[in-house]
């Protein structure tokens, strides 16, 4: 084994749109693990929207990366050493706290142990991790939707909006998507969407909106922000919920307020709620969500697509296409296999 770690510092906090610049990618000495600690190497990095906010100096609901300090995010990867009585070398363990780094030391208690033979590792920092979490848990409990609604989803082919999509039609909903290409909507119909809007295409985005749903938009799963939100708004369905769940298209200006048209109008003709979402406002429910998911898969009724890139050095590479939407499916990179 290696007696150095790679890892990407922040060198930069951006503004407008983050480029390649705003990190540096370091060597820095292995770190045995203290009582309580664990080393574990790093097989599957997760990147997300949620880290735009990281980078940035702005008050948010979680502290940003100091200058010089190791980009934050999630991960799953392999035991190699432990101080801690609840882990060994071999087990596969999966937090929110990896960071960009081939070699993180975190506490034992911090960990999610991952059984390998339940489903593929990566899958602890997709469709069972924080994005299936966050689609289950927002959809359901802040959408609360109900049979033959209509559920409006953003981003839809993206880690948490394919989800969303499956999530509604085993509800007994109607989903419409909106993606950035013919080919991301094309799978967001081969896992069930009912139809589907290329933002980059439609022009007027209200129209096209009113359109796919005739009825008007039971709820919409916001994953955008932006000229998107405005559309979704413009054609609200009586009692509609709007679920905040990113901003993703504002991030090239991401301390600036989304302003664009205000419907606060909408929201008082239809009686409508719209509300913010954090997944770790769930956190001591994640098993029965994680259950819940794993079972739906297990039945094929929950697909996922996946978009990887290899190697640590793809850490920014990786975010920009997932700002860009040049991903397709859940961004991920990965750093190697288990050695058993």
């Amino acid at each position: 084994m290696t007696d150095t770690n790679r890892r990407w510092v922040l060198a930069n906090y951006p503004e407008g749109m983050p480029t390649e610049s705003d990190w540096r990618l370091e060597e820095a000495p292995l770190r045995d693990p203290r009582d309580g600690q664990v080393l574990i190497r790093s097989l599957y990095l997760s990147v997300d929207p949620y880290m735009r906010g990281r980078i940035s100096p702005a008050k948010n609901y979680a502290a940003s990366v100091e200058l010089g300090g190791v980009m934050r995010g999630g991960g799953v990867g392999e035991v190699v050493a432990s101080k801690h009585p609840d882990w060994k070398p071999g087990d596969i363990a999966e937090s929110m706290g990896f960071g960009w780094q081939e070699y993180p030391v975190l506490k034992g208690e911090h960990l999610r142990r991952i059984d390998p033979s339940i489903a593929p590792i990566q899958s602890a920092v997709s469709y069972l991790g924080m994005p299936g979490l966050t689609a289950y848990f927002a959809l359901l409990d802040l959408g609360r939707p109900k049979p033959g609604e209509t559920v409006l989803v953003s981003a839809a082919s993206g880690a948490v909006g394919q989800v969303v999509g499956q999530i509604a039609k085993n509800m007994g909903c109607r989903a419409i998507a909106i993606a950035s290409s013919e080919a991301k909507l094309e799978w967001c119909r081969e896992i069930g969407y009912d139809g589907g809007i290329n933002y980059r295409e439609a022009g007027d985005l209200g129209a096209a909106v009113a359109e796919m749903c005739p009825s008007g938009v039971d709820i919409y799963f916001d994953n955008t922000g932006g000229p998107i939100h405005d559309a979704a708004m413009q054609n609200l369905a009586m009692k509609a919920r709007i679920i905040i769940c990113g901003m993703v298209s504002l991030s090239d200006k991401f301390d600036q307020p989304d302003i664009g048209l205000r419907h606060n109008r909408q929201l008082l003709i239809n009686r409508a709620r719209m509300e913010g979402f954090l997944v770790s406002d769930y956190a001591d429910r994640f098993d029965d969500g994680i259950r819940q998911l794993a079972a739906w898969h297990g039945e094929g009724r929950l697909k996922f697509r996946e978009d990887v890139m290899e190697g640590i050095e793809s850490m920014p590479t990786a975010f920009l296409r997932l700002l860009t939407s040049e991903n397709f499916g859940k961004q991920l990179v990965k750093l190697g296999e288990p050695s058993g």
